[in-house]
């Protein structure tokens, strides 16, 4: 699993974005890969899927809000 926090999300789309905490590229996730509710500024723990669309975080767990 691995951390970071979340950019955006914008609920009407089911859309966001994830800045991981160790550096490295903003991945994107849909509202399909959280569970829980989730926002803007959250802190998170996800894993990387790879789509025929680039990587995508999935499992995400907010740990804190």
């Amino acid at each position: 699993m691995r951390l970071g926090t979340v950019k955006f999300y914008n609920s009407d789309e089911g859309f966001g974005e994830i800045t991981p905490s160790n550096g490295g590229r903003e991945v994107n996730f849909f509202a399909h890969g959280v569970t829980g509710m989730i926002k803007s500024n959250n802190i998170v723990q996800f894993d990387i899927e790879f789509t025929q669309k680039g990587a995508e975080a999935v499992k995400i767990m907010v740990l804190s809000a």
